[in-house]
């Protein structure tokens, strides 16, 4: 779609931005990069951190150089975190920045007493964030615990809005829809070419250069991988957990889109792919006069 509009497309992935995890976040194949300039895919090192203000910040200005030489064609973002693309299509609540001093703290005691400690913790005061994140995902468990630290408030409450029913002026969205059942198989599959692709021998190269605890890793199929590594489950077990998990984690991606109610849906049970593009640039067509 973008290469038949002469359009950049953003990825909205937090994971495909980094340089060296290829397999885990699905980047898109070569030939698909090719069809079209893409963006925030494979712009940071491993050990960078990132945040959905970063990611909008980042994506207001390629959209704006997008726009200064193009200004009557759109710019297609593609997937992925639903935080990010929820920066996208609402103004960021305003929260503190990171304290380093709470982070220090909070690295010291996931190092004497565990993550599972602190993941307790935060359940305590904040439940609505803990029932949002992958797991025992350290970075979020982290900042939520520091914004509570410095404000006393639940982190889930930076990110509580009243009214989602209206996006930002031109922001049109579709969401590919896949009955539960075809959703889980794809999962599946996906998960199991992942593993023959090397994801293991991925993980393992790049824990020879970072250490396990980087927001990066933080990911599922990652975690997963380095509980293998370590000794802590068997290979069978760990290709179930990547599968439950990545479930989990598309079910919390479609209890976000139901909170959205201009959301297109694009049926993929009775649409090829060309004929959802070929939808899609037909509603354009509208936004575009």
């Amino acid at each position: 779609m973008a290469h038949e509009l002469g359009s950049v497309v953003i990825s909205a992935d937090a994971r495909q931005c980094y340089k060296e995890l290829d397999i885990g976040t699905a980047k898109p194949e070569p030939e698909l990069l090719k069809l079209a300039e893409h963006k925030y895919i494979s712009i940071l090192s491993p050990e960078e951190k990132e945040s959905a203000s970063a990611f909008r910040k980042r994506a207001d200005a390629w959209e704006a150089e997008h726009k200064s030489h193009h200004p009557e064609t759109p710019v297609v973002y593609a997937g992925g975190s639903t935080l990010y693309l929820q920066s996208l299509l609402f103004d960021l609540d305003d929260m503190p920045s990171s304290n380093p001093e709470n982070m220090k703290q909070l690295q010291e005691e996931d190092g004497k007493s565990g993550i599972e400690t602190l993941y307790e913790r935060l359940r305590k005061v904040d439940p609505d964030y803990v029932a949002q994140i992958d797991g025992m995902n350290r970075h979020r468990i982290y900042r939520a615990i520091d914004v509570w630290l410095q404000t006393g408030k639940p982190f889930s409450s930076f990110h509580k809005r009243i009214d989602f029913s209206e996006p930002r002026p031109g922001s049109v969205v579709w969401q590919i829809e896949w009955p539960r059942a075809e959703l889980h198989r794809r999962i599946n599959v996906r998960v199991d070419r992942m593993i023959e692709q090397g994801l293991v021998e991925e993980v393992k190269g790049l824990l020879e250069r970072y250490p396990e605890s980087l927001q990066s890793l933080q990911t599922v199929g990652y975690r997963e991988v380095i509980s293998f590594l370590k000794g802590e489950t068997n290979k069978e077990q760990m290709i179930a957990d990547i599968k439950t998990n990545t479930r989990r984690y598309a079910k919390r991606q479609l209890t976000w889109f139901r909170r959205w109610p201009f959301v297109k849906k694009l049926d993929a049970e009775t649409l090829d792919v060309n004929q959802m593009k070929n939808t899609v640039l037909e509603e354009l067509k509208d936004y575009l006069r």
